[in-house]
Order: structure tokens, then C-alpha cells, then sequence
């Protein structure tokens, strides 16, 4: 039975994102956001040195970017360099670099992994330095996703891989954000993507295998 009204007072309850443009990345909230992840390196409950290696979201980077013997790939946004740790293990032969506003978050990276101190919107490496570049879960902290994407695409090599993995603004709200945190619209990333790649696609994902992913996560693949 119709109960009137129940449809909007769901719209009226149903979080939504932050209106207007997002923030302007000054100098200042630079140095917040570093702040914030220098001082959350601390903790290892929320913000691992590793991860299950069986999660979707290790295994999707895996089998897309392989095989990657001897290829240069570039975690952005790495964080302590989980995602970058198990790949090294299970492909000791690819050359993998770590990038992040944290030093402190670097200082976690393990031994083997290359590491280097920089922002999303200002990567310091040359056009075409690598192979495969990812980003999880940081695209959502860059403040200008789309000069963070350019700048992704520009250190790409032509031909080379780039996966992304983020949270799904129709569920903002569910989780606790930072001030600066954004969370994406599918066709706004594949958009972004595609004005430096030339395939594109996007799809749901889920932590495991066998559960239905539930909408929280998207991945976008793309190809310069």
C-alpha cells in the first residue's frame, strides 16, 4: 500500500553531496590534509600496512594491469602502500612507486617499493614514466579530480593502463568524510577519463567475490 508523502520524506532522509563547486586547493588546506594523514599514520586499524590479497579490489588491479613483469607502475595516493605491497609480492619483477602527501604514511612503504612525497594534482615525474598508474580510494582526497586525472594521463605512457577506485556519490553519507572529500558520479569520472583516454568503462565492485557489490564502490578502467 501507498503510504502519502513516504516517497518524499525518503528523498528529504536520502544523504546527499555537498552543493556547489569543491574547494580550492590553496596552500593552506594542503597542509590540512597532510596534517590529517601524517597524524593518521598512527593508526594501523583504519589505515592498514596491508591488505587481504583475496579483496576485489587488489584482484581487479591484478588482472587488469597483467601481466606486469618488468612494467613501471604508479600507486597515487598509496598511503602506507598496501595495494602496492601485495602486487610487488606476487610480481616481484614490476617496478612500483609509491606516491602520497604523506611522509609519515611513506615511511610505512616496505623496502622494494620506490616512494616519493607529492600531490595528486602536481605529480613529479615526467609524461609517459609509466606503464600502469592506479589510484584507490585517493582521487576522493585530490580536491580537483580533474586535474588529479589529468595529471594521471600525462604520466601515462600511450597504451598504458590506468584503474581507479572510489566511492559512489549516490552514498554519500554513509561513511564519515573529511571537509575536502568528494565522492563521484559514474559518468563524471568516465567524462574526466575520457577527455585523455582513449577507452573507457566502469563498473561496480564489491570487497569479495562471492558478495553482490552493493553500489558504496566503483572501479573505471581506461586506456590512453
Amino acid at each position: 500500500m501507498r503510504i502519502p508523502g513516504l516517497t518524499r520524506l525518503r528523498r528529504l532522509l536520502k544523504p546527499t553531496p555537498p552543493a556547489g563547486p569543491p574547494p580550492e586547493l590553496t596552500d593552506q588546506l594542503r597542509r590540512e590534509i597532510r596534517q590529517s594523514f601524517d597524524e593518521a599514520s598512527a593508526n594501523e586499524d583504519d589505515f592498514p600496512s596491508t591488505i587481504d590479497p583475496r579483496i576485489q579490489h587488489v584482484q581487479v588491479l591484478l588482472r587488469y594491469f597483467a601481466p606486469l613483469t618488468g612494467k613501471r607502475l604508479l600507486d597515487v595516493g598509496s598511503g602506507k602502500g598496501r595495494y602496492a605491497r601485495v602486487i610487488l609480492e606476487q610480481n616481484p619483477q614490476a617496478r612500483i612507486t609509491a606516491l602520497d602527501i604523506s611522509e609519515q604514511m611513506l615511511r610505512c612503504v616496505q623496502p622494494g617499493i620506490n616512494k616519493i612525497s607529492g600531490i595528486m594534482t602536481e605529480i613529479p615525474f615526467a609524461n609517459e614514466s609509466f606503464d600502469c598508474v592506479y589510484a584507490t580510494e585517493s582521487l576522493e582526497h585530490a580536491v580537483d579530480a580533474g586535474q588529479a586525472i589529468a595529471e594521471m594521463c600525462r604520466v601515462l605512457r600511450p597504451g598504458g593502463k590506468l584503474a581507479i577506485i572510489d566511492k559512489n556519490a549516490e552514498k554519500w553519507g554513509r561513511l564519515k568524510t573529511n571537509s575536502w572529500e568528494r565522492w563521484f558520479d559514474r559518468r563524471e569520472i568516465e567524462n574526466l577519463l575520457a577527455r585523455h583516454c582513449r577507452t573507457v568503462r566502469s563498473e561496480p565492485i564489491s570487497y569479495w567475490e562471492d558478495v553482490t557489490p552493493d553500489g558504496l564502490f566503483l572501479v573505471w578502467f581506461a586506456e590512453k
